[in-house]
């Protein structure tokens, strides 16, 4: 069961009298929701008892619900130094300040490759390294060696803004009493029971990903980790999500219209629609318009 819808969603899109997120996301994530918040959210329940969101990213759809959430909000991504961020922006905003103000300080083309080489291992400059590298990457991306794990987006020509101590604070107070974990999705939705509700937001699979089918995919969105979504993740997801059904947890998913999706997720309504997507070239003047077919799959229970 489908439903389209041939217009575009643009960042002019009306709000359709949803309520106001608690605050932008302090992290830039490519594939991030914020500007499909007017589609996905009148997909949520007005009152969530537990929530889930296993493919965590820059939180748009969890700032945008967090009032609806009566019980415990879980969060979590297979992205370590993402958590390590959202820990220490949750745990330590006060001893996270000084280390943002030196690579305010230091920041430069050269400062952020010399940063980009190192790998903290105590979990407070990971969390510092990665605010920092995220904020000035090319595009905001974060993408992963698949052989060494290392970061490697190239500089993007732009300055690190930093983050004031009120803006700390206050998304310290957001998170406070929120469970934030560094974990797979199948070990994440492990403990969801009736009434709760999972929002899904994989990685999307490259276009041209069908089984059987090798070709050079025209995007790649799935290596945020040195280990990358794959197709029999989707296919282990579309299996989860039947449980999560008879377990009585209402859920939905974002992802691409594409037809391996509907074929997945054929048993399911699911919302199409198109959206636009800036795609930034290297040269922050080389910004090209591109229309994204783009799906919500419902699976909340009647």
């Amino acid at each position: 069961m489908s439903r389209n819808s041939s217009d575009f969603l643009t960042e002019n899109a009306p709000a359709a009298q949803l309520p106001a997120p608690l605050r932008k996301p302090f992290i830039r994530w490519a594939g991030g929701k914020s500007r499909l918040l007017p589609r996905i959210l009148p997909h949520l329940p007005t009152a969530i008892q537990n929530y889930y969101e296993p493919f965590l990213g820059g939180g748009a759809v969890f700032l945008a619900c967090k009032k609806r959430i009566v019980g415990q909000a879980n969060l979590a991504d297979l992205n370590d130094h993402l958590i390590s961020a959202w820990i220490a922006l949750r745990d330590r905003p006060e001893k996270l300040r000084p280390l943002l103000d030196r690579y305010l300080e230091n920041d430069s083309k050269e400062f952020y490759y010399k940063v980009r080489a190192e790998n903290p291992e105590d979990a407070l400059e990971k969390a510092a390294r990665f605010l920092y590298l995220n904020g000035v990457s090319w595009n905001h991306l974060w993408r992963e060696n698949s052989k060494t794990g290392a970061m490697n987006v190239p500089w993007g020509d732009r300055r690190f803004r930093g983050f004031s101590l009120s803006d700390l604070n206050e998304i310290s107070a957001i998170l406070h009493g929120v469970k934030i974990t560094n974990g797979d999705f199948r070990d994440v939705l492990s403990s969801a029971q009736k009434g709760d509700f999972v929002y899904l937001d994989p990685p999307y699979l490259p276009i041209f990903s069908k089984p059987g089918v090798e070709k050079e995919p025209t995007a790649k969105f799935n290596k945020y980790t040195a280990k990358t979504f794959e197709l029999p993740d989707l296919v282990e997801l579309a299996t989860l999500c039947a449980e999560l059904n008879r377990r009585g947890v209402n859920w939905i998913m974002s992802n691409r219209d594409t037809p391996i999706v509907r074929e997945l997720f054929s048993g399911y309504e699911i919302v199409s629609f198109t959206s636009h997507r800036a795609l930034a070239a290297q040269s922050r003047r080389e910004v090209e318009a591109h229309k994204s077919p783009e799906a919500i799959v419902v699976g909340v229970q009647e």
